[in-house]
């Protein structure tokens, strides 16, 4: 068993003539969205032909390209093993798209890859380093979309006009979410373009946002994957069947894609998610869809402040001086006023109260012999 990197470095002399896109493709290419093309890749706009990954590879500013040190190690081996490899080495990159806007919370990236003739693919970056980022994936609790979904669908539409081929769409946490949230909010003809849809371990949505949309029209297309012990993939999940895939990490370094493992050509599956995953998962759920919009924006809102006030603008900064970001911390909560402190206590306590209960129907099930929500099988997939 290996990593995506294994996996190019066995398959590699494949075309994707003589081996069609797969799952672990797409998380490839999911994952190599979070490289930062700026000056490298045209944009949307710019109406300029595709580039090579060579041309890309040729030209690359180390600085600025792998940017996010949570990946730069394992993207400059992903980058070199593309590169290098038969089945990714003609790949072309076209339609880049990177926006950081701090007024409206919103960290959004898109970029089309063409890895073969009349073969295309669009992929959404998943949460980068910004705080920013962070605080849009905390948005994404409420009932209205968060302005990068909102693009992601306004992306699809126009990306989709500059060729006539169907494609795929995917992305890995955020950009999974964004993949599902604009395959089912752009326009009918567009839709049925559509080939599949691969959410990797992406968030879902509140009831209130699927309704909304065609979600109807595209669910049969969505591929979801998570991790043995996901939690970003489960937030908010209601789009059915999905595949767990075995990671070399454990907790929340399983959202990490490079942990995934791969046997042979597919994911190394396992059953289910663990048990006490299901159940925290579960129970966050509950606590989420329990509070209104009010009381979750106050949360979210007193949580961004709070961590903005280590003067941090993204986590690099905010891990590498961490004692001066609790500093910031410590100070910022000591600053809270009484009024939204007594809510944020509610709120906490609402948690508990769901924690408690969950375990208590929890144990009762289990008493009973009943399958409950943590032993229940996850649907096979589709």
């Amino acid at each position: 068993m290996g990593t995506m990197i294994d996996y190019i470095q066995e398959y590699g002399d494949y075309t994707f003539s003589e081996k069609p896109l797969s799952e672990v493709d797409s998380l490839i290419l999911s994952q190599f969205s979070y490289l930062k093309f700026d000056g490298l890749v045209p944009g949307l706009e710019d109406n300029a032909p595709f580039v090579s990954i060579r041309q890309v590879f040729e030209n690359r500013d180390y600085d600025n390209l792998y940017g996010d040190e949570r990946y730069r190690e394992k993207n400059t081996e992903l980058f070199l093993a593309m590169v290098h490899s038969r089945r990714f080495g003609g790949l072309k990159i076209n339609y880049y798209v990177n926006q950081i806007e701090l007024e409206r919370e919103t960290q959004f990236s898109a970029v089309t890859f063409q890895p073969a003739e009349g073969l295309f693919y669009i992929a959404y970056r998943g949460t980068d380093e910004t705080i920013v980022g962070w605080k849009e994936d905390l948005n994404l609790a409420f009932s209205e979309p968060v302005p990068g979904q909102i693009m992601s669908a306004a992306y699809l539409e126009k990306a989709a006009e500059k060729f006539e081929s169907s494609f795929y769409v995917g992305g890995h946490s955020k950009g999974g979410n964004f993949a599902v949230y604009a395959a089912m909010n752009c326009r009918p003809e567009v839709q049925e373009r559509i080939v599949t849809i691969f959410n990797h371990d992406g968030p879902g949505f509140r009831p209130e946002v699927r309704e909304k949309s065609s979600f109807e029209r595209i669910e049969q297309k969505i591929r979801r994957t998570v991790p043995h012990s996901s939690m970003v993939g489960m937030l908010l999940s209601s789009e059915g069947s999905y595949r767990v895939v075995e990671s070399k990490s454990f907790g929340l370094a399983q959202h990490n894609p490079y942990s995934w493992l791969i046997e042979k050509d597919d994911f190394r599956i396992v059953k289910q998610i663990y048990s006490g995953r299901m159940f925290m998962d579960a129970a966050l759920n509950d606590w989420i869809l329990s509070l209104n919009q009010e009381q979750m924006r106050i949360f979210v809102d007193t949580l961004y402040d709070v961590v903005k006030a280590s003067e941090a603008d993204n986590l690099i900064d905010f891990t590498a001086n961490w004692k001066k970001s609790i500093q910031g911390i410590m100070s910022a909560i000591k600053n809270v006023d009484a009024d939204t402190t007594k809510v944020m206590n509610n709120i906490m306590k609402a948690l508990f109260e769901v924690l408690s209960q969950n375990t208590k129907e929890e144990f009762q099930g289990r008493k009973k012999g009943i399958k409950t929500l943590s032993q229940a099988e996850p649907s096979s997939a589709k």
